[in-house]
């Protein structure tokens, strides 16, 4: 199994398949935008403009579960993206990232890479870089800035 075994909706509710994902590296990000985090949209945003012409992808899957971080709709969640980070990454619709009504991408990624306390997700701006073959390369915290992301995403793409 991999990462391109699964499909997501995005915020304009297209169905995507992460298959059409095959061949690049991707940074798969649980987001919010009331967060402490939430200025790591600028650092994705320049990691993506840095790396998306030689095979990056960043996936943001908003995620309402911590702190009630993320409780706007699909369309206010673009809308702050855009106008407030110039976001031209994909972002998907809001999913849970734990639990029983975890997103079945989200389940595969925790037990493909467990985090320091456990598989859960303990908070926004979890971060999982994938290789380009699908498979889960890292986990970060949501303390780990995108800017120091850039040396192992060279890696992944030098892959």
């Amino acid at each position: 199994m991999s990462i391109h075994d699964f499909s997501a909706k995005l915020v304009t509710g297209e169905e995507k398949s992460l298959a059409d994902y095959r061949g690049k590296a991707l940074l798969v990000v649980n987001v919010a935008s009331k967060c402490g985090f939430t200025p790591q949209y600028k650092g994705l945003q320049a990691l993506y403009e840095q790396f998306s012409p030689r095979g990056l992808e960043i996936l943001a899957f908003p995620c309402d579960q911590f702190g009630h971080q993320e409780p706007g709709s699909d369309a206010e969640i673009a809308t702050f993206c855009e106008s407030k980070f110039g976001v031209t990454f994909p972002v998907f619709s809001k999913i849970e990232v734990n639990g029983k009504n975890a997103h079945p991408l989200y389940a595969w990624l925790k037990k493909e890479k467990g985090g320091l306390l456990g598989d859960a997700i303990k908070w926004n701006f979890t971060k999982f870089l994938v290789n380009r073959a699908g498979e889960v390369h890292a986990r970060y915290a949501p303390t780990t800035t995108p800017e120091s992301l850039r040396a192992d995403v060279e890696t992944v793409l030098a892959a």
